[in-house]
This record gives structure tokens, C-alpha cells and sequence, in this order.
């Protein structure tokens, strides 16, 4: 039954089945987390009463069964409303929404960045395997995505921030300068190359070594001893007839590793100080926000999924005999 409805509506069911099975999960697991927000408000004022104690666990509904705060939670869902942050005074939807542009740019920049590079590399590797170049860029890779990314960003940061001074280590602009236009997005990027970078040089090594494993194995097939028996030149044959399936591959591993992306991004968000919603994560952490932090894993939940269809979508398009099944 579910198979013979139309692609866009199965996409729709997955979606919202994949965001409420995460909202439920996510909800009894930061329960059983010790403490929460007026634990840490009680912390925060030393001359905090238990009566006040008890009027703030009223007042957010914290004195309910966890069976009557999901209900509720489950409730404000359906009605498209993911709460309130008591931590910074506004709807946990506007704080998300605030942030999600910057670490959209920081995640797509980096991963187009990653799946180009390193799809280019491989298919170079993989042209005289285990060859100069070969060997060259298979220990690059092993050292790319060796390196934790909290190290790699921390040496970017000494070599390109601070003993070059050639690119700004924190923020997304520069604080208290009036660019507009051009000059705007400029900045913009500048800020943005270290981030990106630190993204780019683990993912790329991945990719690399993917693509070149899976290129070596393409160009062993007879379809591709046929190409070069019409008298195709080695790029055509490479670029037009074993590239398409030799991606395939690393199509796949992107769906896989795009909730690995996001939680990476934690990371680099907060070494960088980059507003994106892994910093602002971190920071409701810290403070016990648990409706940021369910707004914040619910979103995360959906672009994850959404960017698996995307790349079934991909690995149709690339593959014909997939939308045939």
C-alpha cells in the first residue's frame, strides 16, 4: 500500500514520521539527564528559596508526570509551535531560525566544497594506481581525516589567523563595521574560509579515498573496455562513462554522513564562534534549556532527512534502474 503512493507524499510520510519518532526519543532522553532549567536558575542565586523553588517547577509545568509534560509537548507540535526559551527570552522557532541560515552556509559550503574536491582528487588516484601521485594523496587523506577537527580548526587558526593574519578566526562578520553590497558578502566569506576549510579537509579525505576506491573498480568493468575499444579518449572515458557510477558510492555516504555533518559542526561552530545552531546547541546545554534543545534536535532531525531524499533523489537521477525499482 505505502509503495504504490506517489514519491512526493512517501518523501512527505518519511519526513514526518522520521521528525516524530525523533521528537519523541529526544524528549524522554534529556529526562533522564540529572537536573534542569531551575535547578540551574537555583544555582545561579545562591538565596533562591525552596518555596520560589517550588513556584518556578509550577510555573514551567516541571511538577507534572513526564507522561503530562510529552503529552503537552506533543501537543504545542501539532500546532507548529516548538515553545519558549526561558534562557533567552524568545520563541525557541525565531532563536532557530535566526541561526539556521549561517550554519546552512557553513555545512553546504563545506560539503560542496568536500564532494568536488574530493571526487576529483580520487578520479586522479585512481588513474595510475599506486602510483606517485597515488601514494601522495592516500597519505594526505589518512592525515586529513586522522586529525581531530577541533585540532585541524585550532591550526588554522595559529597559522592562517594568527601568524599570517591573512583571515579573521571568530564571528561572521566584523563587529561594528557598516559594509553593504559586495563588500558585505566579502567579509562574509572571509570569515566563513575557516570554518569551511576545517569542514572541507576531513570530508575531503573521506571522499577521496571513497571515489578512488570505487574508480579503480569502475574502470575494470567490460563497459568500459568497450569505450576504449570505439577508440574514446581516456577523459572521455573517465569523465563520461565511469564517473557516473563510480560516484555512486560516495552519493551514498553522503546521505549516511549527513546527521555525523551536523553534529561535527557543533564543533566547529563553537571553536570559530560562528552563530549557527551548534553553537546555540551547546550554549542550551550548558544552560538545561530543554525546549531549545528539543527545537534544536527536531530541526536537525529534518534537515537530515530531508538531505537523505535529496540524495535518493541523486542516486536516482544517476542511476536509472533505481527509479525503475
Amino acid at each position: 500500500m505505502f509503495a504504490r503512493l506517489p514519491r512526493p507524499v512517501r518523501y512527505l510520510l518519511q519526513i514526518l514520521f522520521v521528525v516524530g519518532a525523533t521528537a519523541v526519543a529526544n524528549f524522554f532522553l534529556l529526562k533522564l539527564v540529572p537536573g534542569d532549567l531551575v535547578d540551574v536558575i537555583a544555582a545561579e542565586n545562591s538565596g533562591i528559596t525552596p518555596a520560589h523553588v517550588a513556584e518556578l517547577r509550577l510555573a514551567y509545568g516541571l511538577d507534572q508526570s513526564v507522561l503530562a509534560q510529552l503529552g503537552y509537548y506533543l501537543k504545542s507540535l501539532a500546532s507548529l509551535d516548538l515553545g519558549y526559551s526561558f534562557r533567552y527570552g524568545e520563541p525557541v522557532a525565531t532563536l532557530i531560525f535566526g541561526r539556521l541560515p549561517a550554519t546552512l552556509a557553513l555545512i553546504g559550503t563545506g560539503l560542496a566544497l568536500s564532494v568536488v574536491l574530493g571526487v576529483l582528487l580520487g578520479v586522479l588516484a585512481a588513474r595510475r594506481p599506486h602510483g606517485l601521485l597515488d601514494t601522495l594523496l592516500s597519505a594526505l587523506a589518512t592525515a586529513g581525516y586522522s586529525a581531530p577537527m577541533f585540532w585541524t580548526a585550532l591550526m588554522l587558526i595559529v597559522g592562517f589567523g594568527v601568524h599570517l593574519d591573512w583571515l579573521p578566526v571568530g564571528g561572521i562578520r566584523d563587529v561594528g563595521a557598516a559594509y553593504q553590497g559586495w563588500a558585505l558578502w566579502l567579509d562574509h566569506a572571509r570569515h566563513l574560509a575557516l570554518p569551511v576549510a576545517t569542514v572541507a579537509i576531513y570530508y575531503v579525505a573521506i571522499y577521496a579515498r571513497l571515489s578512488r576506491a570505487s574508480m579503480i573498480e569502475t574502470l575494470q568493468e567490460d563497459y568500459i573496455r568497450t569505450a576504449r575499444a570505439r577508440g574514446n579518449g581516456e577523459a572521455r572515458v573517465i569523465w563520461r562513462h565511469a564517473l557516473r557510477n563510480a560516484i555512486l558510492p560516495v552519493v551514498t555516504m553522503l546521505g549516511l554522513q549527513s546527521s555525523a555533518l551536523l553534529g561535527g559542526s557543533i564543533v566547529v561552530e563553537t571553536v570559530f564562534a560562528w552563530p549557527g545552531l551548534g553553537q546555540l546547541s551547546f550554549e542550551a546545554i550548558a544552560s538545561r534549556d530543554v525546549n531549545l534543545l528539543l527545537g534544536i534536535l527536531l530541526m536537525s532531525a529534518a534537515l537530515v532527512a530531508v538531505m537523505n531524499i535529496a540524495v535518493d533523489a541523486t542516486y536516482g537521477w544517476l542511476d536509472p534502474r533505481v527509479r525503475k525499482a
